[in-house]
């Protein structure tokens, strides 16, 4: 007779087979959508780009979700993502990024943000990179209280040319003027 409190061989590792593809399945399904979130923030992280005729250097940015023109590069030849902000006189690291790409902190002051007045420190990239357009020995501005992200500010746009047409943006920049 069948005793009701033994269960029939390979039921618990069936179960256990059962359990463990539905946590493989999230756990897909997070990765999944983690990429899209990241892709929808960041449509530019491989940018398009070219060189003119006129040997200008271009690269072509979508506007995210948000409005906003976020793309990724370098800086010192570590991989970075920059928030184009021409409200920011300079490149602003945070203070955890500065350590990463090995930015040493200068003259320290004070800089008027959006949230009141924050001290920074002055410092210099060496490199900065984004697409095929290469500038060097960019101002930037250490901000210990920021979170990691890097405000791709005046210091580094007034070396380029913006044209915007729709959601597209194109940084044109001459590098032998």
């Amino acid at each position: 007779m069948n005793n009701p409190q033994q269960s029939a061989p390979g039921k618990k590792f069936g179960k256990g087979m059962w359990i463990a593809t539905w946590l493989i399945g999230l756990v897909m399904l997070t990765v999944f959508f983690a990429q899209q979130e990241k892709s929808w923030l960041n449509p530019n992280q491989t940018p398009e780009f070219r060189t003119t005729q006129e040997g200008a250097q271009e690269v072509i940015l979508e506007r995210n979700r948000q409005g906003h023109y976020i793309v990724s590069g370098n800086i010192n030849g570590n991989d970075a993502d920059f928030l184009l902000d021409t409200g920011a006189t300079d490149v602003v690291v945070s203070g955890n990024l500065a350590k990463t790409y090995g930015l040493k902190r200068g003259l320290r002051s004070t800089a008027t943000t959006a949230n009141g007045n924050v001290t920074v420190y002055a410092t210099r990239i060496d490199q900065l990179s984004i697409g095929n357009i290469t500038l060097y020995q960019v101002n930037a501005s250490i901000n210990p209280g920021m979170d990691d992200l890097i405000l791709l500010g005046m210091s580094a746009l007034k070396q380029v040319e913006l044209t915007q047409r729709g959601d597209t943006l194109t940084l044109r920049h001459y590098p032998n003027y």
